[in-house]
């Protein structure tokens, strides 16, 4: 067996510690320190016996890791990412990549340049209930993709909006919530050319947005709708219908329907409908259950992260993939404020 990758955590938060309970329990790596400022951090690290350094540029001169988690605020991505490129580590990235498209373009040149490889944490993709589903639409198991419907529908607690930022622009479900979503539609339907969107803050007044409404052309022709509100009590989202996080109650709704001209497909529970023969709308519809194994996608997207630093494996989604989805994010905020069909590519030339 190959020795374990030593592998450190910028961002010692809610998902970087996740992070760090995932290196502490698999056999692939372990923890090579943290880097964080603040007091709590220190604290956690030491009741780890692990070295905790104030700046991630500390942690990668002493500890000289095989591989960096980038888990700290959006803004700290670029530059901790540049420093990794730098100095030759291969790093893990949050999600999103980065703040915007245009600093985005900036690490893909990086990367580009120096040939450090860097895997952004859409980390869903590693999910056997997506994989399955993409493996649907790209095979042709549903004939030509057609119409494509997804739903992000709950109630956030009202004390969720008790930090300053989550009330303000950037930081309501478009950004924080929809770009998993966004990216999960991609990776199972290809390139989205085309959004047309509306947004309303109506229910708190918030200058953040509560609802959303989308309109997408995909490349392959297939049209789509996405109807996005954190204000609302419903099961109709991933969180609660996937059963990947076991701090949401599971429940058995799907929240994206693919259907084409060969049979239509609900996701999370995966099932398949079709006509077994003389397809019409009076014939009878056939149910099948796909059923994809069940796995963490995290431990996975960890598995496959000390894989890519060993390079056995390329990236699954490489920096410009993901810069990829925050285009189709910043699109949608776009076709919200102006009125105007907005091209995701469009957005990726005018960063350029």
């Amino acid at each position: 067996m190959s020795a374990p990758m030593r592998i450190a955590v910028a961002g010692a938060g809610l998902i970087g510690r996740r992070h760090i309970e995932l290196i502490e329990a698999s056999q692939d790596c372990e923890l090579a320190g943290i880097a964080d400022p603040s007091a709590a951090a220190r604290e956690y690290a030491q009741a780890r016996k692990v070295a905790c350094y104030a700046d991630h540029h500390a942690l990668l001169e002493q500890e000289k890791p095989d591989g960096l988690v980038i888990a700290s605020p959006n803004t700290l991505h670029l530059p901790m990412a540049l420093d990794c490129a730098a100095a030759g580590v291969p790093a893990l990235i949050e999600k999103p990549v980065t703040e915007t498209v245009a600093t985005a373009q900036r690490l893909c040149a990086a990367v580009k340049r120096t040939g450090v490889p860097m895997l952004v944490g859409h980390h869903r993709r590693h999910n056997p209930i997506i994989k399955s589903a993409r493996e649907a639409v790209t095979t042709g198991k549903l004939g030509q993709l057609t119409a494509v419907v997804g739903l992000w529908l709950l109630k956030k607690p009202d004390d969720y909006f008790e930090v300053a930022w989550r009330r303000e622009q950037g930081g309501g479900p478009l950004l924080i919530n929809l770009i998993h979503d966004i990216d999960n539609l991609r990776f199972i339907c290809g390139e989205i050319t085309e959004v047309q969107a509306l947004t309303s803050n109506k229910v708190r007044g918030f200058a953040v947005e509560d609802t959303a409404a989308l309109l997408l052309r995909f490349a392959s022709g297939a049209l789509g709708t996405v109807t996005v509100s954190d204000a609302t009590p419903a099961p109709w989202s991933w969180e609660l219908s996937s059963g990947e996080n076991p701090a949401y109650p599971r429940q058995d709704q799907p929240c994206y329907i693919f259907s084409g001209t060969g049979g239509s497909l609900s996701v999370p529970n995966m099932e398949l409908w079709s006509y077994a023969q003389q397809p019409g709308w009076y014939a009878p519809l056939s149910r099948e259950t796909i059923a994809p194994p069940a796995f963490d996608p995290l431990v996975e997207q960890l598995r496959h992260f000390c894989a890519v630093i060993r390079g056995e494996e390329q990236p699954l989604i490489t920096a410009e993939d993901a810069m990829g989805t925050l285009a189709v994010v910043e699109a949608v905020s776009e076709a919200a404020r102006t009125g105007q069909t907005i091209s995701p590519g469009r957005i990726m030339e005018q960063a350029a």
